[in-house]
């Protein structure tokens, strides 16, 4: 027979905060109640209310802001991105299997997106693509620059999607994976490679060929994910 476990006070105090919220007690743009109100009503100690606070805190439903009472926040999928970063970028440099992992996510994750943005291209959008692989040419030789560069033109096909879910999961991943791509583009040849195949998938969404965009963003995801394992493997013979 399992025992009873008894539940921590702020635990339950995070319940009725979160419960509270979703039901529009506390609105988007609101204020909670003070600290000592928040006390009266549950019939807890302050390190109960700190407790589920700092918990709100951290999973992007509140900000708190020295000197004033927290206040509700509308989370957004960028917000919520961010607020498991730091967690990820130890996760990835602890274990190379979670790495790899990763990559292939985003492989599958990028190949569909490409068609999506090839479908979904406007004239404005195409033309921002076309900058940012411009600039991606006009940074070659500057590694931080251009490993910058590179990441912003994955950024502009994610936008191109128009859904902000998506975007910011992609904008997640090339974050995540900017911490390893650095040995990866000095690679002898690989600024070379990495601008052809944005050129190549430039010209596919361009002419709305979304099976052609897939199969050009596979190609470079690949080539990518295979020099880089190389690259990984060297580093380890070392």
């Amino acid at each position: 027979m399992e025992a009873i476990t008894r539940r921590k006070l702020s635990h339950e105090v995070l319940d009725r905060l979160l419960a509270g919220i979703e039901a529009g007690e506390y609105a988007p743009g609101s204020q909670l109640p003070s600290e000592r109100e928040l006390m009266t009503r549950f019939g807890v100690g302050r390190p109960a209310i700190r407790e589920a606070m700092q918990t709100l805190q951290q999973m992007g439903i509140i900000r708190i802001t020295h000197g004033e009472r927290a206040r509700v926040i509308l989370p957004t999928p960028n917000a919520i991105i961010d607020q498991i970063t730091g967690a990820m970028i130890q996760l990835l440099s602890s274990n190379p299997r979670d790495l790899h992992d990763l990559k292939e996510a985003r492989l599958f994750f990028e190949v569909g997106l490409a068609r999506i943005a090839t479908q979904r291209a406007t004239r404005e959008s195409l033309e921002q693509l076309r900058a940012a692989l411009v600039h991606c040419q006009d940074v070659r030789g500057d590694l931080g620059r251009f490993v910058a560069a590179d990441m912003a033109f994955h950024r502009q096909i994610a936008a191109m999607s128009g859904n902000l879910l998506i975007a910011a999961v992609s904008q997640g991943m090339l974050d995540w994976l900017s911490r390893f791509k650095r040995e990866l583009v000095s690679a002898r040849g690989a600024e070379r490679l990495t601008l052809e195949e944005h050129e190549r998938i430039y010209k596919a969404i361009a002419a709305g060929d979304a099976d052609a965009a897939a199969k050009a963003m596979s190609d470079h995801l690949t080539r990518a994910n295979a020099l880089y394992s190389v690259l990984a493997a060297g580093a380890g013979n070392d």
